[in-house]
């Protein structure tokens, strides 16, 4: 199954199957990215009536892609791009060529491509979706990491890295706008797919079934230039010059108008991402404004109820770190290592805090708190129905993670 970007006035059949199959299949599924939930009704009825799914699943997914949903939708589309094939195959089999649906199935993979492409490159030239390790996961033993958490870490922690890799899935995306440059686009967005595929796959991370199908778009752009790249690199053939189909390739009023879309296209989408990240990284990134008390905080005194706690490590009442890396957030780590998120609004005036479990909605102070001076903090209040009086030290935050840097020499291998 090889399709082509040139005129051909008759395809083969099993060209013909194919593209039936794949633009029904292809085009489903890029309508559901922003409109999912309209399926909702058919992929509940088939998930519980057809497959005797018992448990409870949702549209939502709360940032996972790879949910029950997605995968019975995934089925639902195939299931109607194998029917729509069949009856297609039968109903329109005397048409010679799709050259102009081909072209149309091409725009579409690609919009779709370059709109993620430049999205998520975005996010990481602004190191945002990748950021720096958190005072909590400096805390946290390499063996409690989930595979997810291992990757996100490793990604983090190079911001050169992750800029670099923002930096080529940004370009590929750019490459593919232009029909000139669309096949070593297609090249390179395999090249970033398939790395970004199979990091999903084996680290556990749940966009699997989104990035393979970014991955199998670039794939289909590629072969519609199979046979030219073919004999380049495998025949040793010579390439001669090819003229792209288009249905208005002899309308220059219309090709000003397509080039005038590319070039809104391209300002619009980098303009409104790359200002929409870079008031996020300013916001949110490494260089955001610390809130009051950041840091580590190690308890060293620790009073509830009038009585004196001693720091067993089996104790999952007893503080072992207060930890205050986000504004109006703080993560309280127990001796045996359970960690708890609450609500932290201290004000520096009034030296009280709000400080209660994330889930409860209050903005009455309860605690108060004593920083005389920079490591030193001493909380007073009532949390959960306990009286409660701490005092903490800053923790030292020079962790081998953070300080050995980059280094050009190495006589040995500093690998700890």
């Amino acid at each position: 199954m090889i399709f082509t970007r040139e005129k051909k006035e008759i395809w083969g059949f099993w060209n013909k199957v194919s593209f039936r199959f794949l633009f029904t299949y292809f085009t489903l599924y890029c309508c559901s990215i922003f409109s999912g939930s309209l399926w909702s009704p058919f992929v509940y009825w088939i998930g519980k009536n057809i497959l005797n799914i018992g448990h409870e699943f949702s549209h939502k997914g709360y940032g996972s892609g790879d949910t029950t949903y997605a995968y019975i939708q995934v089925l639902l589309f195939f299931l109607i791009a194998l029917s729509v094939t069949l009856v297609t195959s039968v109903i329109d089999r005397k048409r010679q060529s799709y050259d102009t649906l081909m072209w149309v199935f091409t725009i579409l993979l690609r919009l779709i491509l370059v709109f993620f492409l430049l999205v998520y490159g975005f996010s990481k030239v602004f190191y945002l979706q990748f950021s720096p390790p958190s005072l909590t996961r400096l805390l946290q033993p390499l063996g409690e990491m989930s595979p997810m958490g291992l990757a996100w870490t490793f990604m983090g922690y190079s911001k050169a890295y992750t800029i670099f890799s923002g930096l080529v899935e940004v370009f590929a995306g750019y490459l593919l706008i232009s029909k000139r440059t669309q096949t070593i686009g297609a090249m390179l967005t395999i090249a970033v797919m398939g790395n970004v595929f199979m990091m999903n796959l084996c680290y556990d991370i749940p966009v699997k079934l989104f990035s393979i199908h970014l991955l199998l778009m670039g794939l289909i752009l590629l072969l519609t230039d199979f046979n030219r790249l073919f004999g380049l690199f495998f025949a040793n053939e010579t390439i001669d010059k090819v003229t792209y189909f288009s249905p208005y390739m002899h309308d220059k009023d219309i090709i000003k108008v397509v080039r005038g879309f590319k070039l809104l296209f391209i300002v619009g989408i980098s303009g409104l991402y790359g200002f929409k990240d870079y008031t996020s990284m300013k916001k949110h990134g490494e260089n955001r404004e610390k809130p009051i008390l950041y840091g580590i905080w190690e308890a060293r005194h620790f009073i509830k109820n009038n009585d004196t706690i001693p720091p067993l490590i089996t104790d999952h009442d007893r503080w072992r770190y207060l930890i205050i890396d986000r504004k109006d957030r703080a993560i309280i780590k127990a001796m045996d290592g359970k960690k708890s998120y609450h609500t932290f609004k201290p004000d520096s005036i009034s030296r009280q805090i709000v400080f209660n479990e994330s889930k409860l909605e209050t903005d009455t102070p309860n605690f108060t708190y004593d920083n005389s001076s920079r490591d030193y903090l001493e909380l007073k209040g009532i949390l959960n129905s306990d009286t409660l009086s701490i005092v903490l030290y800053r923790k030292d935050d020079n962790f081998l993670l953070k300080t050995r840097g980059f280094n050009w020499i190495n006589e040995q291998p500093f690998n700890r």
